[in-house]
């Protein structure tokens, strides 16, 4: 449906009433007016996101907007915009109250009441329908591929039942990280103690930020790489990221990740998955030489259709078979509404790496 201007689109609502007599029975239509925008109450528009109770999503190229949360009421049918947003604030039987600016303009907004048929709210959202193959881009052992859009050309993926994960995850391969006892922290270091004997354990001692040196948290060791591992935060770096030492050296050498790392000591890879702030989420493997403590890159995939729910669930059951949590695009909780988690399988082709 062409429309012309979305300040006068409108419906009409038609009635038919009964009407009885000795003889015959006639039907009546009523005609009520067509309504605009201009029918909805008028409401402050929504300036910050996290003021709304939950986003609403729908796949359809048109929705109804009621003016009371009731199907006989009167309602404006209007396209569906992709840059439309849904704010929703309250749940009815058969609707969600939901506040919109019309033309993304804030200070024309209004309270509108949509069909729970018509959207998914995000913490409804799964991975039903979702392409998970679809990727962004890719890096195959340092050759960069933005032509390729799916992850088909180096395996499979796909979502699993909550109790194949569970059943999987008991068979992990990669290596459990368990924290030093040597290691503790005392006035805001890291100290590593043997034989009586502390030394601080130096980290990114020429960096500090505005508000200080950067935030440490000890994760563990690892002892198929002799190496412990901290994962560090600051106001000026947007992402986590994990270092690691081996404390002995003092020595912070050129091995690091984004996310919580899955170590392979058979294969001496070490990988993990994050969430991407720009699009769904990254999945990154690397192989570690132990002999000049450097790291390549072996295959970086930005998959774009799903969320990492936490990192630290994700492991490797086979060489080539590994497991993670996630949550469907948009998806978020809300006040007494928990998200729901997915879980999928990634298998690597025979022999890829």
């Amino acid at each position: 449906m062409k429309i012309f201007n979305q300040l006068f689109i409108s419906s009409t609502l038609v009635v038919l009433v009964g009407c009885n007599s000795k003889n015959e029975t006639s039907e009546t239509q009523i005609t009520q007016k067509a309504i605009t925008f201009a029918d909805f109450k008028k409401i402050k528009g929504v300036d910050n996101i996290q003021d709304v109770p939950f986003q609403l999503f729908t796949k359809l190229d048109s929705v109804q907007f009621f003016v009371y949360p009731d199907k006989n009421a009167a309602y404006l049918k209007k396209a569906n915009n992709k840059l439309d947003n849904y704010y929703g604030f309250e749940e009815f039987d058969d609707f969600y109250s939901i506040h919109f600016s019309i033309d993304n303009n804030i200070s024309n907004s209004i309270e509108a009441f949509v069909l729970k048929s018509e959207f998914k709210a995000a913490f409804e959202l799964t991975l039903k329908g979702v392409n998970l193959y679809e990727i962004r881009s890719s890096t195959f052992k340092e050759s960069d591929d933005f032509k390729n859009k799916s992850f088909n050309k180096y395996g499979t993926i796909d979502e699993v039942s909550e109790q194949e994960f569970k059943t999987a995850s008991k068979k992990r391969i990669d290596e459990v990280l368990v924290k030093n006892p040597h290691i503790t922290l005392k006035d805001n270091n890291w100290i590593y103690t043997e034989n009586g004997k502390q030394e601080i354990i130096t980290q990114h001692k020429d960096i500090s930020t505005e508000t200080g040196p950067l935030a440490n948290e000890y994760i563990g060791r690892s002892s198929a790489l002799n190496m412990e591992v901290f994962k560090g935060n600051s106001n000026e770096v947007t992402d986590p990221y994990y270092s690691f030492f081996n404390v002995k050296d003092a020595v912070m050498f050129d091995l690091a990740t984004s996310g919580y790392p899955q170590i392979l000591p058979v294969k001496n890879r070490i990988s993990f998955v994050s969430s991407n702030n720009d699009v769904g989420s990254n999945f990154v493997i690397g192989e570690y030489f132990p002999q000049t403590k450097k790291q390549d890159n072996l295959l970086y995939v930005n998959f774009t259709n799903f969320k990492i729910a936490d990192e630290k669930k994700a492991f490797w059951a086979e060489n080539d078979t590994f497991y993670a949590e996630v949550y469907p695009l948009n998806s978020a909780s809300a006040k007494g509404k928990k998200q729901k988690a997915a879980f999928i399988k990634i298998q690597l082709k025979p022999n890829l790496l």
